[in-house]
């Protein structure tokens, strides 16, 4: 890992804990949070210090690795330039969602366990807190031990059950062309898939088995474990009967009342409040947000997103700051039980986001006690106390 920052004090930014702002210094100090009393201080007065953002799900990263359909990059250097753009847009906890399905190919086993052990082999110079989310395909049950064993041996600690086995049927019937698009990025012509999607459909008898499990599998790993894509409150329910708590990204807005009504925690895409809308045609997440139905939001395929949706709730008044921003960093850790961080507390993981109050601008992202992005005028006012700290020296 990269070095922590020297101990430091920030003061005269507003810095929001508790759900409120206060006028208070933050101490940095061997990667956690301390009152900072003594220490050299960096002024960030005309700023915000607010918690780290928790991205629970984000599926970006696959442009780093597979920029065009037929030119795909190794996964270190994709890895290295996911985690840097993760800091520069404030976000200290990062998930990757890979997919475990029966496509194969980028979003097959294999994949999966080559993604699994890279982000391990990057953790020791990362500058961003990466994991891996597994989005594994209920009709994938023949791979059901492999996928224990992976979760297992890659200390994976999240993961969604998927099922658009059905999805691909429709668009091969009612749109060839994205049937046809979908095949080409899987490295597979189009006959192919649908054999594919023909062996996982004889599986189905077998579904419920598989899924029972993983759960109890998972139950013993101590996993997190949800639904993506929940399409109708009869489906969550199943899911939530087997203890696939997390509601990701439910579809339809009786899903979504359903998974909060028996106590499961909801999340939904940034993209989809930038947007003002899905672009699936799904529920619109503000609408969700609006009636207390979201707990979270998560990159989905666009890390930018993030920050961006917390302004979008501000300016059209749907939310103050402080609420808008807990949705993307205490709300995220609370779903996954992340008791170290999305808060500004003494004793917590340093995770931190300096903003711009003028121009919005993330200046500053500390992760874990470590300067993992620093720009704008922030960027002055830390290299000030830096140089005032060496001249002292000598």
């Amino acid at each position: 890992m990269t070095a922590f920052l020297t101990p430091l004090r920030l003061v005269g930014a507003m810095v929001l804990t508790d759900d409120r702002f206060d006028s208070r210094a933050v101490g940095v100090v061997s990667g956690q949070i301390t009152d900072g009393q003594g220490l050299p201080e960096v002024d960030l007065t005309g700023f915000w210090v607010m918690p780290g953002i928790v991205d629970l799900h984000g599926d970006g990263f696959e442009r780093q690795v597979l920029p065009r359909p037929s030119a795909p990059f190794p996964l270190g250097p994709a890895l290295a330039a996911t985690d840097r753009e993760a800091a520069s847009h404030g976000v200290t906890t990062c998930y990757l969602a890979q997919s475990w399905s029966w496509e194969g190919g980028m979003r097959g086993p294999e994949r999966a366990e080559a993604l699994m052990a890279a982000v391990l082999d990057h953790r020791a110079r990362a500058l961003t807190d990466l994991r891996v989310q597994l989005r594994a395909e209920t009709h994938l049950v023949d791979e059901v031990p492999r996928l224990i064993a992976a979760v297992e041996r890659f200390r994976v600690d999240y993961v969604v059950f998927n099922d658009h086995l059905e999805e691909g049927f429709q668009m091969r019937r009612a749109n060839p062309d994205g049937f046809a698009h979908w095949a080409r990025k899987a490295g597979l012509t189009e006959a192919e898939l649908a054999a594919r999607m023909e062996t996982a459909r004889e599986q189905a008898r077998a579904v419920p088995r598989a899924l029972c499990a993983l759960a109890e599998a998972f139950d013993r790993l101590g996993v997190t474990y949800g639904s993506h894509d929940d399409p109708d409150a009869e489906t969550r329910e199943v899911y939530r009967m087997i203890g696939a708590r997390v509601a990701e990204f439910p579809t339809r807005f009786r899903a979504a009342a359903a998974a909060k009504a028996g106590g499961d925690p909801v999340l939904m895409g940034a993209p989809n409040v930038v947007r003002g809308g899905s672009q699936a045609g799904n529920v619109a997440a503000v609408e969700l947000i609006r009636q207390g139905l979201c707990d979270g939001l998560v990159s989905d395929y666009h890390l930018p997103a993030l920050p961006l949706a917390v302004w979008k709730l501000v300016d059209d008044g749907i939310l103050p700051l402080e609420r808008a921003w807990a949705l993307v960093s205490s709300g995220p850790a609370r779903v996954l039980g992340m008791v170290d961080r999305g808060r500004l507390d003494v004793g917590l993981r340093a995770d931190l986001v300096v903003v711009d109050q003028e121009t919005r601008e993330i200046a500053a992202t500390i992760a874990g006690g470590r300067l993992s992005h620093l720009s704008g005028r922030a960027a002055a006012r830390f290299l000030s106390v830096r140089d005032g700290m060496r001249m002292a020296a000598e």
